[in-house]
């Protein structure tokens, strides 16, 4: 959103002429922030002073309204196009209006014209051809959130850019600039929703105190088209409610959540609803009381239904009285309840069983819950991929999840299609990522975390797009559109995920990060109480060799996806090896399809990884003369560090599973300069984000 005056000439000239004003047909707030952002931008990139006006005069001018404020002319031409889209879909379409040559940016709702607007911002700033556009879009899924995982103290869960950027203590009265900037980013991608508190719950933001300032939050977002949502600490009843019991069958529980609801629409009359991560790691729930989740749910979802509220529920379980495979128990919880929640509670589901990792198959509750509407969450900010210091474009491990095929419904019941309700004919679909956001300078830390934030909202939007369009999209708006920084840098951002794997995780390893902080290297942690917690549980080295058996010989993980994956990923044979050692117990001595053995692939795989952020150095030392200095400076600073922290891992993670292996390391494996006891001792007791 920089909106630096077009540099090429020829290009300028011909936006120029394509565009001599802006006619905007509408008053509302939301119709404003239109007009005044296309005005803006368009004024900055093509060095021109270009007006709003109210009435159709000059020709080539920009047309914007939603389709009751649409002369009829125009609305007959746009009659088939305005089949194609929903409520916050868009139009961009060249017409002649009078027989002169027009661009109208149109949608049913003054939302969608908003998003229209973004969209052909978009197109300029990435020097697409405007002279005969014909584009109708609209979002697949109803529900684009960020999850904020934000403390009311400002500290942020799994933050790494700074602290939160809502300042309670400021609020109501005073509105930051950055809650509009915050706003005006989203809406460019068409995130919709914000859940503002963190997941692990404080139950003080339900009483009036929060909720005023919750409310002049709302008021900022709303013409911008996102809703407020917040989390429901479960035993918020007992805690600001004055009761003795959060049990959901009791009828003073329904009663103080129905009257809780009432209070906060009063307020809020847009309140999107509730977000619970509820009896998991400790947080209270319904099984507290003998309940179930749907218990919880429903008695949730009951207290907003009257408002159009939604509840989301979180299906990030998992129990220390069953430590046989924590990946199990999130679909051994859920499925049985297939069927038996509200219309208006939709169950977010991490993309894979465990946590977030650097890579993990596709979760199994995707397909397996054909008659409740499930949401996919990822982790936008970087908990277990080197957190803000590593450059990871993670839309590539997105569109990994997305396009995998859960083979419920026959071949192509892709994980997308559940998202979008299209598999089992859903309405209510959503995405949910949680945010990298913080009040750095930059917003996320890293300047290439910012194209994280970018291709969530974009995937969200519509889980088809691929993340080598967006990836350059994002380029061509944020850096430049010169080809010779265009096509090494996205080889770069497109690679940088595979990298990533490989130096800390590859091979289907995880979880393997030090305990608590999940910063570095830690597979040698064995002394937690619970087992789960412990990476010696995930990798299950030993002299026989490593990997956690989920085989049907094994914990039988394998037998929660439908038969046709289960049975690729059960047999040796066919498990692709991206996946080996998260399904199987593998010998060191296996050969793997290149012709290594399991252990001196699994060496190299890790130098790879080094290698690749080497490869990744040079890329950047290469585009300098393309890139500000400040920004220059700063990535390359942060790749710096990340290669460093690459050897970590991979020596330490070599020198760790070498006691096992019993053998040397390959050829073109950098020998480590350090004892293994040298890496055990490190230690992060102020690591950010903990």
């Amino acid at each position: 959103m920089q909106y630096d005056k077009i540099s090429n000439a020829e290009i300028l000239s011909k936006y120029k002429a394509s565009v001599n004003g802006i006619v905007s047909l509408e008053n509302s707030a939301t119709a404003k922030i239109s007009s005044n952002e296309l005005e803006m931008a368009l004024n900055a990139m093509l060095d021109s002073k270009i007006e709003v006006k109210s009435k159709i005069e000059a020709e080539n001018s920009i047309i914007i309204g939603s389709e009751s404020v649409l002369d009829a002319e125009i609305r007959t031409q746009l009659q088939k196009d305005l089949t194609l889209i929903n409520e916050e879909g868009f139009i961009i379409k060249s017409i002649l209006f009078k027989n002169k040559k027009q661009i109208v940016i149109t949608g049913k709702k003054d939302i969608g014209v908003l998003y229209g607007v973004y969209s052909f911002l978009r197109l300029v700033q990435t020097h697409q051809p405007i002279e005969n556009l014909n584009i109708a879009d609209a979002p697949k899924t109803n529900i684009r959130i960020l999850n904020h995982w934000d403390n009311l103290d400002r500290t942020v869960e799994r933050g790494y850019a700074g602290f939160s950027l809502w300042n309670w203590q400021k609020l109501p009265d005073f509105i930051d600039h950055r809650y509009v900037d915050y706003a005006r980013a989203n809406a460019s991608i068409g995130i919709n929703g914000t859940v503002l508190t963190n997941v692990n719950a404080n139950a003080l933001i339900l009483t009036p105190q929060y909720l005023e300032k919750v409310e002049a939050l709302a008021n900022v977002f709303r013409p911008y088209g996102i809703k407020v949502y917040l989390t429901a600490r479960f035993s918020a009843p007992i805690e600001i409610g004055g009761l003795k019991t959060a049990d959901p069958k009791d009828v003073s529980v329904m009663n103080w959540w129905k009257e809780k609801a009432k209070e906060i629409y009063k307020r809020i009359p847009d309140f999107g609803g509730f977000l619970v991560k509820a009896n998991s790691e400790g947080q209270p729930g319904p099984q507290n009381y003998g309940r179930d989740h749907v218990d919880g749910a429903n008695m949730l979802a009951d207290a907003v239904a009257p408002f159009g509220g939604i509840v989301m529920w979180r299906a990030f379980v998992y129990s220390e009285h069953d430590a046989n495979d924590r990946a199990k128990q999130a679909y051994a919880e859920f499925v049985p309840y297939d069927g038996k929640f509200r219309e208006n509670v939709i169950v977010q589901v991490k993309n894979g069983a465990i946590d977030f990792q650097p890579r993990e198959p596709f979760h199994p509750m995707f397909g397996a819950m054909p008659k409740t509407p499930l949401m996919m969450e990822f982790q936008i900010t970087q908990e277990y991929l080197g957190f803000s210091t590593h450059l990871v474009y993670l839309p590539k491990l997105f569109q990994e999840v997305l396009e995998s095929d859960t083979y419920q419904k026959g071949k192509n019941s892709l994980v997308a299609k559940v998202v979008d309700g299209t598999l089992d004919n859903h309405k209510l679909t959503g995405i949910a990522g949680v945010s990298n956001i913080g009040n750095d300078l930059n917003w996320t830390g890293h300047p290439f975390a910012q194209a994280n934030w970018y291709g969530f909202g974009r995937l969200a939007w519509n889980p088809y797009l691929d993340s080598g369009v967006i990836a350059e999209e994002w380029m061509r708006a944020t850096f430049s559109n010169d080809e010779k920084f265009i096509n090494p840098v996205k080889e770069m951002m497109l690679k940088s995920r595979e990298a990533v794997v490989n130096y800390m995780t590859p091979l289907g390893l995880h979880h393997i990060m030090d305990t608590g902080h999940h910063y570095g290297p830690g597979p040698w942690v064995s002394n937690l109480s619970r087992p789960e917690w412990n990476p010696v549980y995930y990798h299950k080295a030993d002299k026989n060799g490593i990997g956690f058996d989920r085989s049907k010989k094994g914990t039988d993980a394998v037998g929660q996806y439908a038969p046709t994956v289960a049975n690729i990923f059960d047999n040796l044979k066919t498990c692709p090896e991206k996946d080996l050692l998260w399904f199987h117990h593998v010998p060191w001595n296996y050969k793997l399809q290149n012709g290594q053995t399991l252990w001196n692939g699994l060496a190299l795989k890790y130098q790879e990884g080094v290698d690749q952020v080497k490869e990744m150095q040079t890329t950047w030392k290469n585009v300098k003369q393309y890139v500000d200095p400040e920004r220059f400076d700063e990535v390359e600073m942060l790749l710096n560090i990340q290669y460093k922290e690459a050897k970590w891992w991979r020596d330490a993670c070599l020198l760790y599973f070498q006691q096992f292996s019993g053998k040397e390391l390959p050829d073109g494996v950098e020998k480590p300069t350090q004892s293994l006891d040298y890496f055990k001792s490190l230690q992060f007791p102020f690591a950010p984000g903990n």
